[in-house]
This record gives structure tokens, C-alpha cells and sequence, in this order.
């Protein structure tokens, strides 16, 4: 049996973690090589880093920031934000990710899903949706619309309809992000989640409202997710207590959740960083 994964999500502005409601009023964490390190050194399964504003501000990922988070991290690390084209990946794998997050630019541009894909292996490339709750309606038969721009712009795309064709075009995992439901702690949109494991044969990440151990066991379980990703019940201030990664797995455990099991401290002797090579032009 396949073991699930919990993934830790870090928004990232200017090198530092924030942690938004419902994509804002982002408020400040710590320093991101150093929550890094403390989930690190908590077992989490896998980190995902989002440049949140890079897109919107049509500039480049923080590289510097990047590498500080790799340095000190030996697990699957997934970074997204200001990709634009296979160059910009394989600078981003250079600094030490393991794995491509592609969002807006892959609205803007779907063709990147299939460059990346093909320049590095379609279990590098994991498209990132943003999905909001908009009721059925021509053009729209889930019901549900992908956002762009960290949520602010709406592009008229099916969320159904998109990964599929992302899929299609050579993605490796699926990241469902509810806009609806993210920073809320009431849960994960477990319908559309479903409906996305249903649509795709890939693994799929749940992401957005995860606020106690039974949604993230749900997520996992009725949401038919392979990973769930994780946010403000590990770190935000808005908790009046967090929870870590060993009372989660053992939760997940409890509830029949199979997941690496929580040991002995992590190792620091060695690396996860990409030996990807740069594609021949």
C-alpha cells in the first residue's frame, strides 16, 4: 500500500513565510530556512514553496531564498512562482528543488506543462489550481473555477476541464487548492478534491482548510487525495495551539491513514537537491 504524504506549504514574500485567509491579509511566520529546518526536523514528508507574488509582479522566483530553504532540508521540496519557461526551471532545480509548481503561467501558457515535462520528467512537473465554488453553469459544469494571480483573477476555465488537459499535456501531480476554504480551518473542499481524484489518473494533493487531524484524515480518505497539504495548523498564529507532524501521523495511523511512521530524527548527512541537467537546445 501506497503511504500518504503530509506536505508542508510555505507562502513565501521578500524570503519570509505568511499565512493569508481566503488569499488575504497575509500575516508574518518566520524566516523560511528556518521553519524549513524546525519541520525538517519534525519529519514532515515533503515541503512546497510558493513566491505568492512573483506572478502577479511579472518577475522572477527568489532564488537566494530558495537555496537557503534547500540547505537545510532533505526531503521532496516543490517550489512554484514567476516560472516561465524551461530556463526558469532548471534555475530553480539548480538551487535545490526537486519538483516544479506551475500555476498562472500555465493558464497564460499551457505549453509549459509540456516543455517542462518533456525537458525533465512528468513526475517534476505538478500543476497547481486555485478553485473556487461558482455554481453550474454554462461553460462551467463542475461548478467550480480556476483562479489566477493568488485567486484575484478569474479565467472562465472549468476546474474539471483544466486538469484534464493538464494531465494530457504532461503533469505529474495535482495540487486542488480551495479558495473557498484556504486559512479557514473548516476543512478541505472535499468535493471538488474528489472529483479531481475521480478525473485524473494522477496523485492528486489536497490543499486549503486543513484545521484539525480529522480533516486531514478526510482529505486523505473521502477526498481521495494521495497528500495533503498542510499550513496553518502546523504554524499560524491565528491557532490558538498548533499541531506537529508526529501527533498528525499518529492520528492519521489511528484512523487506518497509512504514512511513513514517525522515528527517529532525520539524518542531515546528505542531499535531495536535483542533479537535473539543463535540456539541450
Amino acid at each position: 500500500m501506497l503511504t500518504k504524504r503530509l506536505i508542508a506549504c510555505f507562502d513565501v514574500v521578500r524570503g519570509r513565510v505568511t499565512k493569508a485567509q481566503q488569499f488575504q491579509d497575509n500575516i508574518d511566520v518566520a524566516a523560511a530556512e528556518e521553519l524549513a529546518t524546525r519541520l525538517y526536523d519534525d519529519q514532515i514528508d515533503e515541503i512546497v514553496f510558493y513566491d505568492i507574488t512573483a506572478s502577479a509582479e511579472r518577475r522572477k522566483i527568489d532564488l537566494e531564498t530558495v537555496r537557503r530553504v534547500a540547505r537545510h532540508v532533505f526531503v521532496p521540496f516543490t517550489v512554484g512562482g514567476g516560472i516561465r519557461s524551461v530556463d526558469d526551471m532548471f534555475d530553480v532545480l539548480k538551487a535545490g528543488a526537486e519538483k516544479i509548481s506551475v500555476d498562472s503561467m500555465a493558464v497564460r501558457d499551457p505549453s509549459i506543462i509540456q516543455q517542462g515535462a518533456a525537458a525533465f520528467g512528468r513526475q517534476c512537473i505538478v500543476l497547481s489550481t486555485q478553485v473556487q465554488a461558482v455554481g453550474r453553469r454554462p461553460g462551467l459544469p463542475s461548478g467550480y473555477e480556476v483562479f489566477i494571480d493568488g485567486a484575484r483573477k478569474a479565467t472562465g476555465l472549468d476546474a474539471l476541464d483544466w486538469v484534464r488537459r493538464g494531465e494530457d499535456l504532461g503533469a505529474g501531480e495535482v495540487v486542488v487548492n480551495s479558495i473557498d476554504r484556504d486559512g479557514t480551518a473548516s476543512g478541505y473542499d472535499l468535493e471538488i478534491t474528489a472529483a479531481v481524484a475521480d478525473a485524473v489518473n494522477l496523485p492528486v494533493i489536497a490543499s486549503g482548510g486543513a484545521g484539525t487531524v480529522d480533516h486531514v484524515v478526510a482529505g486523505l480518505t473521502a477526498g481521495g487525495a494521495q497528500a495533503a497539504i498542510i499550513s496553518s495548523i502546523l504554524y499560524s498564529p491565528r491557532f490558538d495551539r498548533n499541531v506537529g507532524v508526529e501527533e498528525l501521523k499518529v492520528g492519521l495511523t489511528a484512523a487506518g491513514v497509512a504514512v511513513r511512521p514517525y522515528g527517529a530524527a532525520p539524518s542531515r548527512a546528505g542531499g535531495a537537491a536535483s542533479t537535473s541537467e539543463r535540456p539541450s537546445d
